[in-house]
């Protein structure tokens, strides 16, 4: 009798999925849903050490039970409102360049693909401003703009891994220029975003108000865990008449920070400030082509050419000021020109090895107790796995900077069970460290699966408003279960 109700069940659950299937496919249309196991797998990857560890190891990732491709606004509607209905689990995707698991469906569902979603609706040159579907991928409308004399200004590491710009927003984004031109948030003018059970929500024209809370940055950042953003309206700029290259070594990278703080704190916009530690610039050597110097430091600054000039000159006279020394401006150029050389094929870090990259910002008076506290606390303690650490700050702000550094394990443990603990106790001692020294969780990256457990140490009790945040705006729990540190769907695994 037990054999047979299981066997009903089992026959039961596969009637339901072909229901949806059916139900979705009215929606989509035939060709624009699958439920085929090799592409579910390719749905669920990201560039996450985790997912390709998984595929290094032939071991499946935890994936959707379909994935759907939807063409409009009013498509996305239809099939939230279905999930909401069966109380399925939506999680959205973009181009897959993430790297914190954020595509990972560890309760099933729907993987909602926006690929479709790629047409530029508007560009308002009067006010410089451009529309967009979330799905469209930076190159092509980068280029776009460029044909109009515009730039987005958003090129971030993954802009030739298919990055979207529902992505950079979704994630709070952040690209070599965002010195200047500021992170994806700082970008975003208004969003248009499906929320449970199946309804749009337009935010305002403008960004800047005082008409109440502002539901646009509640968005931003959210990583679709309250609503799939659909469309995209962003501030865009004149591409700069010209561009001035500088570049630097110090005596160690801690002087090199004080050169940054200087540059910053003394309201100069450069575009770009990269500071390498010694370990970090011998890498740079190696892909890109720039000298090994020890601690390098490239600076570029563009617009008018009679702004870059009194830029260039005003940065030098601090940078040598605070100690450093000036290599000219081939090296800088040098850099920009191979900047996404890290990111080609056969360059990118890849399992067997195991890595990771933390990337936390911090107040100026913080970074270098956090630097020196990361360093030790990777190459100390997990001195046994041969642990390196490398660092290099790339996002500067008014008031402090970004700390993009990663561990190395060349060896880590064969067994997939011994690699996942250690590569998690890795994290663990990283962010921990760089939270207890005054960093936060993450400045650009997100934090999808892989950081959720680090959410209520970041906030503390303030974690508690956004989870009430998230039940109230989404009760059933079907938005993106399992990131943000959200658990599962209010059913369980449906």
């Amino acid at each position: 009798m037990s054999g047979s109700t299981t066997a009903s069940a089992v026959d039961g659950g596969r009637f339901l999925r072909g229901h949806i299937a059916r139900e979705l496919a009215a929606v989509v249309g035939a060709d624009h849903i699958s439920i085929d196991a090799h592409v579910l797998q390719e749905q669920a990857a990201d560039w996450s050490w985790s997912s390709k560890y998984l595929t290094y190891r032939d071991l499946e990732q935890p994936a959707a039970d379909f994935a759907v491709w939807p063409g409009t606004t009013g498509e996305v509607e239809r099939v939230v409102q279905i999930a909401s209905d069966y109380g399925i689990p939506i999680v959205t995707r973009g181009g897959g360049s993430g790297t914190q698991g954020g595509t990972f469906a560890p309760y099933g569902g729907i993987s909602l693909d926006l690929g479709r979603l790629d047409q530029i609706i508007e560009i308002d040159e009067d006010s410089l401003v451009v529309t967009v579907g979330a799905g469209i991928d930076g190159p092509t409308l980068e280029e776009k703009l460029n044909e109009k004399g515009l730039t987005l200004a958003h090129y971030p590491g993954s802009y030739h891994l298919g990055a979207t710009i529902g992505g950079f927003v979704a994630a709070r984004g952040s690209g070599v220029v965002s010195t200047k031109y500021g992170k994806a948030e700082d970008q975003v003018v208004q969003l248009e975003v499906v929320v449970p059970p199946g309804r749009t929500v337009e935010t305002l024209r403008v960004p800047s108000h005082a008409a109440g809370p502002d539901l646009l940055q509640t968005f931003v950042g959210s990583e679709g865990t309250l609503g799939v953003i659909t469309r995209v309206s962003l501030r865009v700029d004149p591409l700069p008449e010209t561009r001035g290259f500088l570049s630097f070594s110090f005596p160690d990278i801690f002087v090199g920070m004080e050169a940054g703080r200087r540059i910053m704190t003394n309201r100069l916009r450069p575009a770009v400030i990269r500071l390498y530690d010694e370990a970090d610039s011998r890498k740079l050597k190696d892909w890109v082509g720039t000298p090994f110097t020890g601690t390098l430091m490239v600076v570029m600054c563009d617009g008018a050419e009679e702004l870059v000039d009194y830029e260039t000159r005003a940065i030098t006279a601090l940078v040598e000021g605070a100690g450093g020394t000036s290599l000219g401006p081939d090296v800088g150029q040098t850099w920009w020109d191979g900047k996404y050389e890290p990111y080609a094929k056969g360059k990118l870090p890849q399992p067997p090895l195991m890595y990771g990259t933390f990337d936390q910002a911090a107040r100026f008076a913080d970074l270098p107790a956090i630097y020196r506290a990361k360093k030790k606390i990777v190459e100390e303690e997990f001195a046994e796995y041969g642990a390196r650490y490398t660092a290099h700050l790339s996002h500067w702000y008014d008031w402090g900077a970004m700390l993009y550094d990663r561990f190395y394990v060349d060896e880590p443990p064969t067994d997939p069970a011994e690699a996942m603990a250690l590569h998690d106790r890795l994290w663990d001692a990283g962010i921990l460290t760089g939270l207890s020294h005054g960093g936060v969780l993450n400045d650009h990256h997100g934090v999808g699966m892989k950081l959720g457990r680090f959410m209520r140490p970041q906030y503390g009790a303030g974690y508690d408003l956004i989870r009430e945040l998230k039940n109230a705006w989404d009760p059933a729990g079907i938005m993106n279960p399992g990131k943000l540190g959200f658990g599962p769907p209010a059913n369980g695994t449906w």
